[in-house]
């Protein structure tokens, strides 16, 4: 399909292939060298140096509620969740697949919205929609989104080093303030739930600190800093040691908490879905390239800890003993998160 316009998508006639042509209609349809075979044959074929795949689901009643979101803005959220995974390795994204359980009720123009935002996202990060499958349910609505990079290089969380710094991408707790406000019946305020609704994937941020070969070790904060730490810590086998004043919190956070800094902490470290950029850098290497890097991505850059010995993820103080975080983050298939 290289160069084809998505109007034109080769599929036989039927409803569901005219829901399916309707996904792309005002897509992108410039030629991409990096996309082969595009959205309309049984495969998509694509070309790049190291591949990157990953896939995240996207279950009513589970991720999201049709009462917080608009069908675009669950859309929009399944795909940036979805490629904030490529950000987390320094991928270029290439593309999305996208597979959807509609109920009957939205399998039409509600679809129609929710594809249009899925659209919206990955073009924003330079990638294309690729294809996917549709399938009728009686319900929930299901998303689920698989994408597409290039990492030629990829970034892991297995790079860190004892001495390493620690830094964080952006501010955090902003869409656990909005979800924490809808639970309770309440309007969250408009910064608050625009990072939960539209949060934006730090491609760019990821390219840019990789480019320069920042990056030791990296993951993307969609459970909570607490717990992706976690995972740093687990996979380089070291120790993740956080300063709790210099945590970046969003202001809808410390809004949201009022007086309480522990509930600030507490959304800012495990309330998750900030798909911000968690990464350890050799000590002294970033503050060079800070200045820059903020200017020319308006993304703000924290360093919140070090690196030690040991295991796990540890508030420790100037002198540097430890003590636990005293929460952790949310985890599916755990009964009391």
């Amino acid at each position: 399909m290289r160069g084809d316009r998505e109007e034109s998508l080769p599929l036989a006639p039927g409803a569901e292939f005219d829901l399916i042509r309707r996904f792309y209609l005002g897509g992108r349809a410039e030629p991409r060298p990096d996309v082969l075979v595009g959205a309309g044959d049984d495969c998509a074929v694509v070309a790049g140096d190291g591949i990157a795949l990953s896939s995240d689901m996207s279950v009513e009643g589970v991720h999201f509620r049709r009462d917080w979101l608009s069908l675009r803005e669950i859309g929009y959220r399944a795909a940036a969740g979805a490629l904030s995974d490529l950000a987390a390795v320094a991928a270029r994204p290439i593309g999305v697949l996208v597979s959807l359980a509609l109920p009957s009720e939205d399998a039409g123009e509600g679809a129609v919205e929710l594809m249009c935002g899925i659209r919206e996202v990955t073009e924003q990060v330079g990638g294309v929609v690729l294809g996917g499958d549709t399938t009728r349910t009686t319900g929930p609505l299901v998303v689920d989104v698989t994408v597409v990079g290039e990492a030629g290089w990829p970034v892991l969380r297995s790079g860190a080093r004892r001495g390493d710094e620690v830094w964080v991408t952006g501010e955090l707790g902003g869409a656990a303030a909005a979800v924490r406000a809808l639970l309770r019946g309440e309007s969250p305020t408009p910064a608050a739930r625009e990072r939960f609704a539209r949060p934006v994937p730090r491609v760019r941020e990821a390219l840019w600190l990789a480019e320069r070969g920042i990056p030791r070790a990296m993951v993307d904060l969609s459970d909570g800093l607490a717990g992706d730490a976690l995972h740093v810590s687990t996979a380089s086998r070291v120790a993740v040691l956080l300063a709790r004043e210099l945590v970046p919190v969003h202001p809808a956070a410390l809004a949201a908490a009022g007086e309480d800094e522990d509930e600030a902490l507490r959304l800012a470290l495990g309330g998750g879905e900030d798909y911000e950029l968690c990464f350890t850098a050799e000590m002294g290497r970033v503050p060079a390239h800070r200045a820059e890097f903020e200017r020319e991505t308006g993304t703000r850059l924290t360093c919140v800890g070090r690196i030690g010995g040991g295991s796990g993820v540890w508030w420790s103080d100037p002198e540097g003993r430890r003590r636990p975080l005293g929460f952790r983050a949310y985890q599916h298939f755990t009964e009391d998160t």
